[in-house]
């Protein structure tokens, strides 16, 4: 018997870490994108029991040309025509860079109007968490590739050697990084005891902003990422897309803290990922274009 289901043309694929428990990398990631309605190509870059932050734990990473050999066969796959996204974030070496960037160019070969998403997880406030080469082959290889990015404030000055003081530091970092739209996350906020999303094109800056949540914070990039980019999708406007990617992820953390949870809970707050209710501070920044007073 035939099917009367029409194949998915709006499936992501998602290239990123696996973790056994918890809500993060993939395991955040595809979550979120399945219950916004996208079919998942889920491609592990490693395999944790849990995030490092909860203590030292074995690693396994594919061989690299066991990841590359996983990678060809997507390249031949009979159904790229149903992708419409790519995200890629945690890479488990730096050979992972050369053959997710092969993927990119051949599914964008396909279909110009596939959006790819780099997601930078190299580091925090502390400096790099992962080897500088595999900083370099994210900065080399994917960055150029990205239609969005999403660096967090340190791993910008990272990718541009900017000193990012202020936010006007920020937009002029972004706008040099190469993607046409950077979402920057941990940027530095205008109301006190807060913290903002700093998005940047190349005639648009918005500043998303909510107060500080004491509360689990693994997986938080990984769902913004994620939001973003199935909002992008979506059609939104770019205002939209950034109040409602911050929101979800705002009243997402914000809940699993109030039940004491020390990872986020999505498996309970999963309306908050399509409707989400929490105010967000929206603020339009003028553009570097325009002179700079942010």
């Amino acid at each position: 018997m035939t099917s009367s289901v029409a194949p998915s043309s709006n499936a992501i694929i998602v290239i990123s870490s696996h973790v056994v428990r918890g809500s993060v990398g993939n395991r955040a990631a595809v979550f979120a994108l399945e219950t916004l309605g996208h079919p998942v190509w889920a491609v592990p870059t490693v395999i944790l029991p849990w995030h490092p932050g909860h203590g030292p734990a074995k690693r396994i990473v594919p061989e690299p040309q066991q990841f590359d050999d996983l990678i060809a066969d997507l390249e031949r796959a009979p159904w790229l025509s149903e992708v419409s996204g790519i995200m890629s974030g945690y890479l488990g070496n730096a050979a992972q860079a050369a053959s997710v960037a092969r993927l990119v160019k051949t599914v964008k070969a396909r279909n110009k109007d596939v959006l790819y998403l780099c997601d930078p997880v190299i580091g925090d406030e502390k400096g790099l968490y992962v080897p500088e080469a595999t900083a370099i082959g994210i900065r080399d290889q994917l960055m150029p590739l990205a239609d969005i990015s999403t660096p967090n404030r340190f791993e910008l000055a990272w990718l541009t050697g900017a000193e990012l003081p202020d936010n006007k530091a920020i937009m002029q970092a972004a706008l040099h990084a190469g993607p046409g739209t950077m979402l920057v996350t941990s940027a530095h906020p205008m109301i006190a005891g807060g913290t903002g999303n700093l998005l940047v094109t190349h005639s648009l800056a918005l500043l998303a902003e909510h107060r500080l949540v004491t509360g689990p914070t693994n997986g938080l990039g990984d769902l913004t990422s994620a939001l973003f980019l199935a909002r992008m999708l979506a059609g939104l406007d770019l205002e939209q897309v950034l109040q409602r990617t911050t929101a979800s992820v705002f009243e997402i953390m914000a809940r699993s803290a109030k039940r004491g949870a020390d990872e986020l809970m999505l498996e309970a707050d999963a309306s908050s990922l399509s409707t989400p209710m929490a105010m967000t501070q929206m603020r339009r920044l003028v553009h570097p274009s325009k002179g700079i007073r942010a």
